[in-house]
């Protein structure tokens, strides 16, 4: 089963899960949403409404010191559910399910992790790893691999986001991510685990980028050190998802999933040739590789 750990937090962190037991108020006095003045209204309110139990939330509504979204920030806080503020730029606003978590396109999401952990991410320390692939460029692959690695964080699962896409790799900036070593100089034996940059905003998150561009990405992915390396953070990491490049261009989608041995399709409408779909599904299922799902992206 995953594991739900509760970590300290390290110092310097500011936009961590807090503890159950911070109030609403002190959660959005710190964060510069409630002035102390306001605070002040809102428990006076409170007192002089003692008999009908009003909370503090809905005393501020009352006053109109706060809005939902100040109510919504504050109880994710309170309960260890960690998301950003958008135009905080600490990530790209690509990332929904960092700045938009209450919406549908990020309840679509969950149900698609819900469905990940019934049919792969089981506990079983052989299914720790999935690739997320897709036949084509501009397919929302990288992209729904990095929220998908939000989501599961935020559930408290340690996750771990690689970004194996050594021809156009996008994950340092949707994560602003300024490391400029990554995987490249792991499977070149030049670096290693350590090359992991923890994402300070999420508490279980974790991101290997591609590191600098390699002629050879497809080799360097075909050795035995890539196995070797995935084994050690499966070890270390409860989820690892893998971001890939477009399989029908290169071969090295087919080397990341033989060696995760699972992978989940990203396909987009009115995109997406439905041929080359079916045919890497064929290709990775002759791998023996399971196709865990399909997700279709509208965007």
């Amino acid at each position: 089963m995953m594991r739900n750990l509760l970590r300290e937090r390290p110092e310097g962190d500011a936009n961590l899960s807090e503890a159950p037991a911070r109030s609403i108020g002190a959660i959005l006095v710190e964060s510069g949403r409630l002035s102390f003045k306001d605070a002040e209204r809102v428990v006076r309110l409170q007192k002089e409404q003692a008999a009908g139990g009003l909370r503090f939330g809905e005393a501020a509504l009352r006053l109109g010191v706060l809005s939902p979204d100040d109510i919504k920030y504050a109880l994710a806080r309170q309960y260890g559910y960690p998301y950003l503020v958008k135009g905080d730029g600490k990530v790209s606003d690509e990332l929904v399910a960092a700045y938009q978590p209450f919406g549908p396109q990020v309840e679509a999401l969950r149900a698609l992790r819900s469905q990940l952990m019934l049919r792969w991410f089981t506990g079983d320390m052989g299914r720790r790893a999935l690739a997320v692939v897709s036949p084509d460029a501009r397919e929302g692959r990288s992209r729904l691999v990095a929220n998908l690695a939000v989501l599961f964080s935020q559930l408290g699962a340690h996750t771990l986001l690689i970004d194996a896409d050594m021809r156009n790799p996008r994950q340092n900036e949707l994560f602003n991510l300024k490391s400029r070593s990554g995987l490249s100089l792991v499977l070149s034996g030049r670096a290693g685990a350590g090359e992991v940059c923890r994402v300070p905003s999420f508490l279980d998150l974790s991101v290997l980028p591609a590191g600098p561009l390699p002629p050879n990405p497809a080799e360097l992915l075909g050795r035995p050190l890539f196995g070797s390396f995935l084994d050690e953070m499966r070890r270390e990491f409860d989820v690892i998802l893998v971001d890939t490049p477009a399989a029908a261009e290169y071969a090295d989608a087919q080397m990341v999933t033989a060696r995760t041995q699972g992978a989940l399709l990203a396909v987009r409408k009115n995109h997406t040739r439905m041929a080359a779909a079916g045919e890497l599904c064929t290709g990775l299922g002759q791998l023996g590789v399971g196709v865990v799902g399909s997700v279709l992206s509208d965007f």
